[in-house]
């Protein structure tokens, strides 16, 4: 999993849900601005923003690129439909994310990463006994949640709430790419394999998450893809 992805999302201001395959993305707004790329077919066009769910309080990314996009579409196409459904998304995480019978959390890392699961949970107010009822890769959400409460951001500051309440107080529709039950099942169905290595790597990310989260908060808010894309190589 790319180290990045605790951090961004794919959002979609639209006309239409989608667009035919011969389109070419325009990026506009490079460098000020986040990236907003616009997406045309004919008479039909749309925009693609990628965005960041958690942010720290007061940070301006609304350009006037990107309120005029929320102007003209007709409709928002979200990553998930019903991530803002905190009671949903809890129940089936609790449901899908917990087994009987797993192995302690520390077990499941190599001897030499033990030490840093053990400061990560620590820092992060919770407990290895707590995690070691989750699978690997519940368990990694849950410890990359908690190693982020030190960074004093919220989902509550993202960018999603700002679009959801824009087009739902101009009576436009919100619809989803996929359900969130979709994307947990896609990590639920991973090998045990990969889902360890997932959780060795949220793990060993938990030790420079401030600087990382700086680096790419940084990139994003100029539109720097190609800073982005360069944490997503190390990540790999």
């Amino acid at each position: 999993m790319r180290r990045f992805t605790h951090f961004l999302a794919l959002c979609a201001l639209t006309l239409v849900a989608a667009c035919g395959q011969d389109s070419s993305p325009k990026l506009e707004g490079a460098q000020g601005g986040p990236a907003l790329w616009q997406v045309s077919r004919g008479p039909m066009k749309g925009w693609l923003f990628g965005t960041i769910h958690v942010l720290p309080k007061g940070v301006a990314w609304e350009t006037p690129t990107i309120s005029e996009a929320m102007a003209q579409a007709d409709r928002l196409v979200l990553e998930a439909a019903d991530l803002e459904d905190e009671q949903k998304t809890l129940t089936l995480f609790e449901t899908m994310g917990r087994s009987p019978g797993l192995p302690p959390l520390d077990q499941r890392v190599p001897e030499a990463d033990r030490a840093a699961l053990i400061k990560a949970v620590e820092d992060g107010g919770t407990s290895t006994q707590m995690l070691s009822g989750y699978e690997s890769w519940a368990a990694a959400m849950l410890l990359s949640a908690a190693s982020q409460q030190a960074l004093k951001v919220s989902q509550d500051d993202g960018v999603e709430p700002v679009l959801i309440a824009t087009f739902t107080k101009a009576g436009k529709p919100i619809g989803g790419l996929e359900t969130v039950e979709r994307q947990f099942a896609a990590f639920d169905t991973l090998p045990q394999a990969a889902q360890a290595n997932l959780l060795v790597q949220t793990v060993r990310e938990t030790k420079d998450m401030k600087a990382l989260f700086e680096r790419i908060l940084t990139a994003w808010r100029k539109g720097d893809m190609e800073a982005i894309a360069k944490e997503d190589e190390n990540g790999e």
